[in-house]
């Protein structure tokens, strides 16, 4: 949670990382298969033709020959290639696309039999906002490339789909293409149908949750360090500096018979008596999936004046490990009661960022906001699949971002409420501020909409579960 405002500025050409071998991500209900009608072929070139190259470039585009409209974003291809060594992973880039960079995803992965000329693969996918490829079209270029991630030159004359020759676009059936989970287009490696269940990337069962229904006695109960949260009461950023964390602001009363998280945030109008409150999962295990919590947002405070700038949060956080880091990665609901950042009023904000340098500022994020007020009970849902990041709020999409967004590294889950400056007003009277946790839950590789969250919460309340952490550690 950065104390600066989101900015929708991106870098060019940013590559996207992925984890090599990991686990797609499954949405609930599964894909229903291709439709009657559908099929699409894949058409290639190479932009590098030499044996070796710094990056490899293949060129696709994607033909619909069937005689209805395709969702792209149900078409993956796969790329299939030899590693240069064991250990060495590779990155995805995007350099120019007429469907849109921002709207093609790559992900790489290895095949269930690895042969002498293809122990992985890339895969190319798209977002939703592809759109449809009609009967009859194709994508047009997808500029497309990949390199080492030490940039060390790479082998490309022993890669299963690469050809030096193929300098022009023609169908090529060295690539495979799947349509709603149905090969349909190419021949892969001996062994490595893509459809094929046995294969890795095939939707894992997933599903491990954390569950807390946040049903603490206080902030000293052994209960909530045992159940891998952290109260904290360290100094540092974000917010006022020089205000303390006071764990002691963090309480668990009830309300309407249900207990919940309170977090209180007070003032008045010095940073010696800022007291800002933050728990924080201990363990940085959680990545792609679905996460979601109930949170109450307030626009006046308990008590004393209005008017200081607030925040309000719910994310998703890991460590910068240098400025501009690739392999950061924070989501965030940040709701901004009283203006601040340059606004003037309410502003909920959902961002995702790729990285940030904190002196001098510069952020690498996307960001979606509404200026309306949003006190009150809400249902927050984050997702993150391969090929996206979602935000829900009340059962309603919010925003959509971008692949380039995706994490590379587990993270943690935060709740926090804290001042950004004392400018929003000059009052010395003391005032204090609550934000409240009805639940938070956490499921692992597994993309649930807002009603199957709200079923699995009702499930575990109706069985009496108050937690629950099945989630293994990374």
């Amino acid at each position: 949670m950065r104390n600066r405002p989101p900015t929708g500025r991106r870098r060019l050409a940013l590559a996207l990382s992925a984890l090599l071998g990991g686990s797609a991500l499954i949405a609930l209900p599964t894909t229903a298969g291709a439709a009657d009608g559908g099929g699409v072929a894949v058409q290639y070139r190479t932009s590098a033709s030499g044996a070796t190259a710094d990056q490899s470039e293949p060129w696709l585009k994607v033909r619909n020959t069937g005689s209805t409209s395709v969702q792209l974003s149900q078409v993956k291809i796969r790329y299939y290639f030899k590693a240069d060594s064991a250990s060495t992973s590779y990155r995805f880039a995007c350099s120019w696309a007429v469907k849109g960079c921002a709207n093609i995803t790559g992900t790489f992965g290895t095949p269930a039999n690895p042969t002498a000329t293809a122990d992985r693969y890339l895969e190319i996918g798209f977002t939703s906002s592809a759109g449809m490829l009609a009967s009859g079209a194709n994508t047009g270029d997808m500029q497309l490339r990949f390199y080492q991630s030490n940039w060390q030159t790479l082998n490309q004359a022993d890669d299963y789909s690469f050809s030096g020759a193929q300098t022009s676009y023609a169908d090529w059936n060295k690539v495979t293409a799947q349509l709603a989970g149905a090969t349909v287009w190419g021949t892969a490696p001996a062994g490595n149908d893509p459809t094929d269940p046995t294969d890795p990337t095939d939707p894992p069962g997933g599903g491990q949750s954390l569950f807390d229904d946040f049903s603490y006695t206080s902030y000293t109960d052994p209960a909530i360090s045992a159940h891998g949260w952290n109260v904290r009461s360290n100094s540092g950023g974000p917010g006022v500096p020089g205000a303390n964390w006071d764990p002691s602001k963090v309480t668990f009363p009830t309300v309407s018979g249900n207990k919940v998280m309170n977090l209180e945030t007070s003032t008045a109008g010095t940073a010696e008596s800022t007291k800002q409150t933050e728990v924080v999962s201990k363990s940085t295990k959680f990545k792609n999936g679905t996460y979601a919590a109930r949170v109450k947002f307030a626009d006046a405070p308990q008590s004393g004046p209005d008017g200081d700038h607030l925040v309000q949060t719910f994310f998703t956080i890991n460590d910068l490990k240098a400025p501009m880091a690739d392999d950061y990665a924070e989501y965030d609901f940040e709701y901004l009661p009283n203006g601040g950042w340059g606004e003037s009023g309410n502003i909920l904000y959902t961002t995702s960022w790729e990285t940030y340098n904190p002196d001098p500022w510069q952020a690498v994020n996307q960001h979606t906001e509404s200026r309306q007020s949003y006190a009150g009970w809400h249902d927050l849902v984050l997702t993150i699949d391969n090929s996206s990041i979602k935000y829900y709020i009340d059962g309603q999409l919010f925003g959509t971002h971008d692949a380039q967004y995706l994490p590379e590294r587990p993270m943690s889950i935060n709740f926090n409420q804290w001042l950004i400056d004392l400018a929003g007003q000059t009052s010395t009277t003391a005032r204090a501020y609550n934000e409240q946790v009805d639940y938070v839950l956490h499921v692992k590789d597994q993309v649930l909409t807002p009603a199957q969250v709200s079923a699995k919460v009702a499930a575990y309340r109706t069985a009496g579960t108050a937690f629950v952490d099945e989630v293994p550690a990374s």
